[in-house]
């Protein structure tokens, strides 16, 4: 895993996401992968960034989503790009559910727990604050009735 620090090529978002950081940084990552030993060398790449860091990245899937997350540092924004999904978010223990279109968007609250099911093939954009991030697997019908504790802050 590396930040790259002038990329010219197109950059293909399903396989290399790209790092926001301050100083109105877009630094693309060569070699992602959602495992626990990238997601660290990223999390250390990019420390200095703090709360202010975003992760952009697209999603392609089908079906519920496997686990739920919470973004504790900031909001996350969720654009649907194709297909259509629902996201479903626990604010101040009110559950919530936005179903979102091609081209339509939410907000998930800073610390509120949700999780992400696309009704048939979709894809959604994600725009991420990475730090203090928590997950749960999804094995109940909300995150506070999930069993075990928050998992590994990563982004």
């Amino acid at each position: 895993m590396r930040l790259v620090h002038h990329e010219r090529d197109a950059i293909v978002l399903r396989t290399t996401p790209v790092h926001l950081g301050l100083g109105s940084r877009a630094r693309p990552i060569e070699g992602f992968a959602w495992d626990p030993e990238v997601l660290g060398a990223y999390s250390a790449a990019t420390a200095a960034d703090g709360a202010e860091g975003r992760l952009v990245t697209i999603h392609d899937g089908d079906g519920p989503g496997d686990h739920w997350e919470r973004h504790p540092s900031g909001d996350e924004l969720i654009i649907c790009l194709s297909g259509s999904v629902t996201v479903i978010r626990d604010v101040e223990g009110v559950t919530e559910r936005v179903p979102l279109g091609p081209g339509e968007a939410t907000v998930n609250p800073a610390g509120a727990w949700h999780a992400v099911d696309m009704d048939g093939a979709a894809s959604i954009l994600t725009v991420t604050p990475g730090l203090g991030t928590d997950h749960r697997p999804r094995t109940a019908t909300g995150p506070a009735e999930s069993i075990g504790t928050p998992g590994d802050h990563v982004p």
